[in-house]
């Protein structure tokens, strides 16, 4: 254990927009990504589950689109984001994410026994997903929809429900996971619920535009840089990736090992990791673990293998 002095690093925000329908949050979103990118769309990606509707604001830019169709798994979502992320992409909006939380609702009424415990089998899921949204390094803007809100309360000896203004379709605390959530209403007035940037909160409402994506960058780029913690092998020295002894243990060349990293911390390094290239590298660097954690790393080859023959990914208006 050792103390250290606080410090901010630099960040890439992970930011949620609810409203109702025709609230604005697509549109929204995608001004947020032009000042999150200083006005570049190329490197900004919509993954769409609302059947088209970011190609209505192609005439923005040349940003790109990644098409969902249902089910609209926690897998799927964590898929598409890897597409994007492999794409080189600096900005992606999740548009939306209660689609994901309708399939687990579903899922889990599908299941047979004791529904307190059947949640058991829903948790992991959804934790797959968020965490990749967290441990992602783009920026990421996520759309909710609303639906009215009731409570029940007692009145002449009988419960009666009572409307009590909006709620996410998503399950309760979501919006602690984000840095920011702006609330977006009918009129396109935002105003944040939730902001640990310090830059909107108990600020009037107000309409997003490609400015407030500007501040928000300008507030994740103030911190300090982190150093990367290992380096990566090129794409150019991966030679055979369909290899069935791609990760032969024992080589002789594998000794270039940190005896300090935690076997959790290799395994959420190896099921982070975004190519072949940067897989082999984590490999190689802990050859303690070869043998052990060999399944760990053949099933994170045979997903990313797959995910490079993953073919929904376009520009925006172009099916």
């Amino acid at each position: 254990m050792q103390l250290r002095q606080s410090e901010r690093k630099k960040a890439k925000i992970k930011m949620a927009l609810q409203g109702s329908a025709g609230s604005g949050k697509t549109y929204s979103s995608l001004l947020l990504a032009q000042g999150l990118t200083n006005g570049n769309f190329s490197t900004v990606a919509v993954i769409d589950t609302e059947n088209g509707s970011a190609d209505l604001y192609a005439h923005l830019g040349n940003y790109n689109v990644l098409s969902l169709t249902p089910p609209f798994t926690p897998q799927k979502y964590v898929e598409a984001i890897e597409v994007c992320e492999k794409a080189g992409i600096e900005v992606i909006i999740l548009d939306s994410i209660s689609h994901c939380w309708d399939y687990l609702l579903d899922y889990h009424s599908s299941l047979a026994g004791n529904s307190f415990t059947n949640w058991a089998k829903i948790k992991p899921l959804e934790k797959l997903f968020i965490d990749k949204i967290l441990q992602s390094n783009v920026h990421i803007i996520a759309t909710m929809r609303t639906k009215q809100d009731y409570v029940l309360n007692q009145k002449d000896g009988k419960f009666i429900p009572e409307k009590v203004g909006l709620k996410a379709v998503q399950r309760d605390g979501i919006d602690f996971e984000f840095t920011i959530v702006f609330d977006v209403d009918i009129k396109h007035f935002a105003v944040s619920s939730k902001d640990r940037t310090g830059l909107f909160m108990d600020k009037p409402e107000f309409i997003i535009t490609s400015e407030t994506g500007k501040k928000i960058l300008d507030w994740c780029n103030s911190g300090i840089a982190e150093t990367a913690s290992f380096t990566t092998s090129s794409e150019s020295s991966v030679t055979s990736a369909n290899s069935t002894d791609y990760f032969a243990p024992g080589d002789a060349h594998f000794s270039n090992s940190n005896n300090n990293m935690s076997k959790d911390s290799i395994l959420n390094r190896i099921s982070t990791s975004n190519t072949i290239a940067e897989l082999l590298a984590i490999y190689k660097q802990y050859p303690e673990y070869q043998q052990e954690l060999k399944p760990e790393y053949e099933a994170r080859k045979s997903f990313l293998i797959k995910l490079s023959n993953f073919q929904n990914f376009s520009t925006n208006g172009h099916r």
